[in-house]
């Protein structure tokens, strides 16, 4: 078992990333944004320095937070689609070069004007999803699956229909623990309820590779594709992280927890810290906690 995060949420400045990563006493960042980019969009100047300070801090990415077909992108689009290819396909060189053999992907937007259950939605997630897995796996990456606002993410039974249909060993699940705390469970008829993060997880256990910790307390719905959500500290939400962490470890689990606070700040009484100060003192705080969890479970 091994702890990492997106360390962007210390800093989008890589080296206070690092800087993040070592003060915690881990070796692992899931790379999300480097400033302004990510991994598929720097230049070649900026993908070697990068690189270079891995090397020179001994600290690796274990895992790239793509955007691919993500949340924001329609499964009828074919404009998504190949954004999403494109990105997969410029992505891999840089992947395989520093060693990294995961992958956090999802299955296009909830499409709005039409039944969670259309057949010829699924028929879109199901084809394009597929397409992207095979490249992976003829890449040796493995594509995990992020439950969130996306076609797998809309109840365990769409993520098992979605494993049933892409049927390959290169596509496998990271639990999120946070997202069915604002989720909605699109099964049977409306009003539809939000989504029990740990019978989530139980049903999905056994594909489960990977862990995304986030914790919080839902609020209300916006006119936006998230609901508004309290984020709290891992335990302290309703995201069941006690009774996941204790099962997985109990079950022997031994991959990755990948933190994703999403609290941006801690609110410290008269602080005089700027913003950019408080993320990286609440991803250290944050980390921390969680692995003070970990030692209590």
């Amino acid at each position: 078992m091994y702890y990492t995060g997106f360390a962007d949420e210390a800093s989008k400045d890589f080296d206070k990333q690092i800087a993040a990563t070592k003060e915690l006493g881990w070796t692992n960042i899931e790379s999300r944004a480097i400033g302004d980019k990510n991994l598929s969009t720097l230049s070649d100047a900026e993908f070697e320095a990068v690189s270079e300070k891995l090397q020179m801090n001994g600290v690796t990415i274990n895992c790239y937070g793509s955007a691919i077909a993500n949340w924001a992108k329609d499964p009828r689009s074919e404009k998504d689609f190949t954004a999403s290819k494109k990105e997969l396909e410029d992505v891999i060189p840089r992947m395989q070069k520093l060693g990294i053999s995961m992958l956090r992907g999802m299955s296009f937007a909830v499409v709005r004007d039409t039944g969670p259950d259309s057949p010829e939605i699924r028929k879109e997630v199901f084809s394009k999803v597929r397409s992207l897995v095979e490249i992976c796996k003829d890449a040796g990456i493995l594509y995990l699956h992020e439950n969130c606002m996306n076609y797998g993410g809309m109840s365990p039974d769409h993520t098992l229909r979605l494993i049933e249909a892409i049927n390959s060993p290169n596509f496998k699940l990271v639990f999120d623990t946070g997202n069915p705390v604002m989720t909605y469970d699109r099964r049977g008829e409306k009003p539809y309820s939000k989504q029990n993060a740990f019978e989530f997880y139980r049903q999905v256990k056994e594909f489960v590779h990977y862990v995304h910790i986030k914790d919080g307390i839902y609020q209300n719905e916006t006119d936006g594709i998230f609901p508004e959500s309290k984020w709290t500290f891992a335990g302290e939400g309703d995201g069941f992280v006690k009774e996941i962490v204790a099962d997985l470890l109990t079950s022997g689990y031994n991959g990755g927890f990948s933190m994703e606070p999403h609290m941006q700040v801690v609110f410290h009484d008269n602080s005089q810290d700027s913003k950019e100060e408080l993320m990286y003192k609440n991803y250290i705080e944050y980390g921390r906690r969680f692995m003070e969890l970990v030692a209590g479970a």
